[in-house]
């Protein structure tokens, strides 16, 4: 004990002296290379374009491995099921089951409302989609199955293909019933054919154009549409059907105009011994058949009405759907597999439909008791739709006596998760003012324009919304961090310096045609410089030069023209002539000889200055020079090139080498160089030489290769 006690300030010193030694060779530490440019990079990296792989022979190859490897990835319950610890996770994943099928049953009830189907058909559609997404799913705890959103979705689509009246007339309920079902039934098979499509082709990121502000507002706008339509089941209303642009508007005054025509509701057990039915007449489930329907074809005669609001419905569900599934997988640590979601996915909605199902998706209610319960894996779906397969089988009858405003009650208890993301309005103006915007276009367009309309409004502005923002990036002028190769924005770092003689700009976003012109007013501003202004004076005076250089020419043959007429004119005077006349007359041409020479002299002058090196500088032109003499644009964040990208850099290099400042390019990606190179910018008087490695590079090889600036610098703003 002792000898440890004694060891212990040995070990401690050994070991801060340890810590000393390399915090001193970290202040030795010391790197010099030379600089790069990128001609100098990719000899030295032996740059070049990777061998291309033609991935379609890897599609195409058959082998035994190759079709295991297909069969379990496409079917993961293979994988996951023999490795399952019955010991460890049975007992969760059979309590959790239960619990979830409890929720399921009046859920599925309930939802049916919302589709405007019978409810048996909501029990039909908790049974056939959750088993198949036990077997083809990848994600451990969703609940696949009926959802209010999905359900109003359907539900908006059943009452416009099949209304409540027709023609100012009432039509059989029954008859009704039928239409709409196979509506619903052959939408599901629709829904599902596009998201196997989209799966198998793997689309799964067509989701993420769907950001979290946009679902959040949409579901939030969902849960309102749904709360509405329940009020006609919780108030015993008979309302219009209203569909379309303004439909809730129109919804929510007619329940206020026929709230005094609401009725007394009470349960199901006194809605049974009292004949609430019959003698109030109360709204119940009514029968609901025992047993399963059989398989029935869609009619693709519908297809052409429904393809618009199928793939709107799928995109929707596959959506809450990964959403979820990406959370629960991030919390518990393994893996969901978009694309394998959304085969998952559409094979339930496929499958379900043929068994005249109507659209699902994953609930949030349920997805939270599934796991918080202790499910670990999907048999705990797979327990649960068995358990409400024994309700379809023998226990339906119990619910027939069931009041419908029971179920709406059950329905909007259920919205209260979404409804609390109204709250989202204040977390976003706290976080981001631009997805609280998407948040309350979504929310609005939603809540006037229905949700299929309602989503495409909301998915063009967030779209538009991007193109925007990086229409505006951030532009900066970079200086120096003391003792550092660290170049940042001079308007952030005080202690970062502009180097003298050199302009460093950075975009903090890609260069591309529809920001390509924001970038070179920003970069001409930001310099201090008008350029175009500069040149545009650069090219009067120039032209003004070339327009007297040619009248000077034109005056000097016109001279020399009239000397040669004046001289023959004196060869040829009259004999009579008096001498002082002719002595006059010498004069005369004496003067205009002298003349002529002196002309002669001043347009020799103007040719020689013309055909000085410096002739047409700014210096020789009067005109003020910049105060820097190299521009270095830092490409860093640039991620592809187009050809207005092209033309723009071009013409930067262009309009800056006529004020006299030499540009170079810096930290480009090596497939922004490809691009360039595809786009033929290198040429004659822009090579790769003109293009570093790093900002730093670029500096120092401005700094050894200054071009000449003026005595006195003066600045040159904008007029």
């Amino acid at each position: 004990m002792g000898l440890a006690d004694a060891s212990g300030p040995r070990d401690t010193q050994a070991l801060l002296s340890a810590t000393q030694a390399v915090e001193l060779r970290r202040r030795d530490y010391h790197m010099e290379r030379p600089l790069l440019n990128q001609e100098h990079l990719e000899e030295l990296g032996r740059w070049g374009s990777a061998p291309r792989t033609r991935q379609w022979r890897t599609w195409l190859q058959c082998s035994h491995a190759r079709a295991r490897a297909l069969l379990l990835q496409h079917l993961p319950v293979l994988v996951w099921l023999p490795r399952y610890p019955v010991r460890d996770w049975l007992l969760g994943d059979l309590l959790s089951g239960m619990s979830v099928a409890i929720m399921q049953l009046p859920q599925g009830l309930a939802y049916a409302l919302l589709a405007g189907l019978p409810p048996v058909f909501g029990l039909y559609s908790s049974f056939y989609p959750v088993f198949i997404y036990f077997l083809f799913g990848t994600s451990r705890h969703i609940s696949v199955g009926t959802f209010a959103v999905m359900s109003v979705m359907v539900g908006s689509v059943t009452e416009s293909l099949a209304p409540q009246t027709l023609n100012d007339s009432t039509i059989n309920e029954t008859t009704r019933d039928a239409e709409r079902v196979r509506v619903a039934s052959t939408l599901s098979v629709l829904v599902g054919l596009f998201q196997v499509g989209l799966g198998l082709i793997h689309f799964g990121f067509l989701v993420t154009y769907l950001s979290e502000p946009l679902v959040r507002g949409y579901t939030t706008a969902a849960a309102v549409q749904v709360f509405v339509s329940q009020l006609k089941y919780v108030f015993g209303l008979h309302l219009s059907s209203h569909s379309g642009p303004l439909s809730l508007i129109y919804t929510v005054l007619e329940v206020c105009r026929k709230l005094p025509q609401s009725k007394l509701i009470g349960a199901t057990g006194i809605s049974y011994g009292m004949g609430l039915k019959h003698i109030f007449g109360v709204d119940v489930v009514g029968n609901i058949s025992a047993g399963l329907v059989p398989p029935v074809a869609p009619n693709t005669q519908l297809f052409s009405k429904l393809v618009g609001s199928a793939f709107t419905i799928a995109v929707v569900g596959f959506a809450i759907a990964i959403s979820l599934g990406k959370i629960f997988a991030l919390r518990h640590g393994y893996r969901v597999d978009s694309n394998q979601e959304l085969v998952a996915l559409g094979l339930s909605n496929l499958i379900g439909g043929i068994f005249q199902c109507f659209p699902v998706s994953c609930s949030m209610s349920r997805s939270l008791v599934q796991e918080s319960t202790g499910g670990n894996s999907q048999v705990a779906g797979a327990i649960s739709s068995l358990f409400i397969l024994l309700i379809i089988v023998k226990l339906g009858e119990l619910f027939r006596d069931l009041p419908k405003a029971v179920l709406a009650a059950i329905i909007i208890v259920n919205l209260k998760g979404m409804l609390r993301q109204l709250s989202d309005v204040c977390s976003f103006w706290k976080a981001n003012r631009a997805d609280l915007l998407i948040w309350l276009v979504t929310f609005a367009a939603t809540i006037l324009l229905n949700l299929d309309l309602g989503l495409m409004v909301s998915v063009v502005f967030s779209l538009l919304l991007v193109v925007v923002r990086t229409q505006m990036p951030h532009y900066s002028i970079l200086g120096q961090v003391p003792d550092t190769d660290i170049y940042r924005d001079v308007a952030e770092y005080s202690e970062a310096k502009e180097v003298p003689g050199v302009k460093v700009f950075r975009s903090s976003a890609t260069v591309y045609f529809a920001n390509a012109d924001f970038y070179s007013d920003a970069l001409k501003q930001r310099c201090g410089v008008d350029v175009d202004f500069l040149i545009s004076q650069k090219k009067k005076l120039l032209k003004k030069r070339e327009q007297l250089k040619l009248k000077q020419l034109q005056k000097e043959k016109k001279l020399q023209k009239q000397a040669a007429s004046s001289k023959g004119a004196s060869v040829s005077i009259n004999v009579n002539t008096s001498l002082e006349d002719m002595r006059s007359n010498n004069v005369e041409d004496c003067k205009q000889v002298s003349s002529g020479d002196k002309m002669e002299d001043a347009t020799a002058n103007g040719q020689e200055d013309s055909k000085a090196p410096d002739g047409s500088t700014l210096k020789a032109l009067g005109l003020p020079q910049p105060d820097f003499h190299s521009l270095i644009l830092d490409l860093g964040a640039l991620s592809f090139v187009d050809t207005v990208c092209l033309k723009s850099l071009k013409n930067i290099f262009h309009d800056f080498r006529d004020i006299e400042v030499e540009v170079y390019m810096a930290a480009c990606h090596s497939p922004v160089v490809s691009q360039l190179e595809a786009g033929h910018f290198f040429d004659a008087s822009i090579t790769k030489k003109h293009l570093f490695a790093s900002v730093h590079d670029a500096v120092t090889f401005a700094l050894q290769h200054p071009r000449p600036v003026p005595d006195s610098p003066v600045s040159v703003t904008r007029l």
